[in-house]
């Protein structure tokens, strides 16, 4: 086993555990162990947590391997009986209510989607250049988070897709992740800048890209100049006879038809460079000009109200804004070296709502200031680097694929979790790994990782 990995982990539920006592601390239970507490109900999950951590490094790694798909099919199906049978708590049906205890089989379905997708591109070399590949690759991805999102449960939802980092380190088209970056960066501009000047300027990087890979000025400058002409003549007919269209539209129709008169050039030339380039922009103009659907039909006022308050688009600190400003208030006020342990006013006047789990972080902006809060980054930035080690040092193509599969799931609920607590993402509820309270989100991220940390322990023995 690998001990510096186990150190770490060790270190990180600790400290997690002395964070919510200290984030709900009551001066009338003040014991630590106090089981009518949080603090005192986290400690029973951690002995169980180390309990299970032994449970599942004793178990053979070959059981991973050859009942992966039946680890996912009985997850899927707990996804779905959840949507059935699942109790209600805050607007979404993702929790199983046994005793005093609540499941969420969401937390747990993680550990089935990496050990699926592992075990199928291990069967298909990770050959995901074939299209039946690479598609039920996304399948096995989409599958439970389709299932999530009908909770709802959007902040679960989001970490699925972590695992397409696993599909991109497996030689999925960096094409294709390229473009997944660019459209979550033109989601953005579309909702801070104007559509249509967006759309401008796509198409003048577009000529600035073919000029300097092709290097044929006079080929770009009667494009543009075909473009120009193009636009013109549909600006001319969107104001006398189609008046209800908007500039973007205008920009988009005329990206069109001048791809139409460029086709000749492209099939005739075999100019493989101009026809990337123009399928990247035609594609960014058709997502650009999507975003306000998206955006006013399939999220709800909720969530769109913070994404607008974390772009500065709008302004609600009383309301839908005040977790993500009191947050900001609360890891501010901790300065340099923090107010000092147990001593965070906000905390203690419980102005953080969800300090014990979503906003976890909070605790140690405050009390223990940017010091404490550079130590508990860096403790993962050390796990991940150390995880990413172990991943390519595996022999086995299994081992490696569900490796980075822990790794991508850490890393995007540690960038998420930070990153609202700070207002550099929009608010969505995501636990931060072995620091947030709770037994599903704790007993889950343990198997996953341990699970891996078997598999490394075994790299040495023949794995199919």
């Amino acid at each position: 086993m690998d001990k510096a990995t186990i150190i770490i982990f060790l270190v990180m539920i600790i400290a997690g555990w002395f964070n919510i006592y200290a984030a709900v601390y009551n001066e009338e239970h003040t014991k630590i162990l106090d089981l009518s507490q949080r603090y005192g109900k986290q400690f029973v999950w951690i002995i169980a947590t180390l309990i299970i951590a032994v449970f599942v490094v004793v178990i053979d790694s070959r059981f991973y391997f050859f009942f992966a798909f039946f680890i996912y099919g009985g997850l899927m199906f707990l996804l779905f009986l959840v949507l059935l049978l699942g109790k209600d708590i805050n607007g979404a049906r993702s929790w199983f209510q046994i005793g005093a205890f609540n499941l969420q089989p969401s937390e747990f379905a993680k550990i089935g989607t990496a050990l699926a997708l592992a075990a199928y591109l291990n069967a298909r070399r990770h050959d995901l250049s074939r299209l039946s590949v690479f598609v039920t690759s996304i399948g096995i991805i989409f599958f439970p988070a389709l299932l999530i999102a009908l909770q709802p449960d959007m902040g679960s939802t989001v970490a699925y897709f972590a695992l397409f980092i696993v599909l991109f380190r497996e030689g999925m088209s960096p094409y294709l992740f390229i473009s997944g970056i660019i459209m979550f960066i033109l989601f953005f501009c579309a909702l801070i800048f104007k559509i249509a000047f967006v759309s401008l300027a796509l198409i003048i990087t577009a000529f600035i890209v073919a000029l300097a890979a092709t290097r044929k000025w006079k080929l770009c400058l009667a494009g543009a100049a075909i473009f120009a002409s193009i636009t013109f003549i549909v600006y001319l007919l969107s104001n006398t006879i189609f008046k209800s269209t908007g500039d973007e539209m205008i920009l988009f129709l005329s990206v069109i038809l001048s791809g139409a008169v460029y086709a000749f050039y492209i099939y005739s030339k075999r100019s493989l460079t101009v026809l990337i380039i123009y399928l990247f922009l035609f594609g960014s103009l058709g997502f650009l000009n999507s975003v306000d659907f998206a955006f006013n039909r399939l999220l709800k006022p909720h969530q769109k109200e913070r994404v607008e308050i974390m772009l500065g688009i709008r302004s609600d600190p009383h309301g839908t804004g005040y977790n993500l400003n009191q947050s900001i208030i609360s890891i501010g006020s901790g300065g340099f070296s923090g107010k000092g342990y147990l001593k965070g006013t906000q905390t203690k006047f419980k102005f953080v709502p969800a300090q014990s789990t979503d906003f976890i972080f909070c605790t140690v902006g405050e009390e223990w200031g940017f010091l404490g809060s550079f130590v508990v980054i860096a403790m993962y930035v050390i796990l991940l680097v150390r995880l990413v080690i172990l991943a390519e040092r595996q022999r086995s193509d299994f081992s490696r694929i569900y490796g980075y599969g822990v790794i991508s799931i850490l890393f995007v609920h540690f960038f998420i979790n930070i990153g609202m607590s700070v207002g550099i993402v929009p608010v969505i509820g995501i636990p931060l790994p072995f620091f947030s309270y709770g037994g599903s989100a704790l007993w889950a991220f343990t198997i996953l990782l341990f699970i891996f940390l078997r598999l490394d322990a075994s790299r040495t023995e023949y794995l199919v």
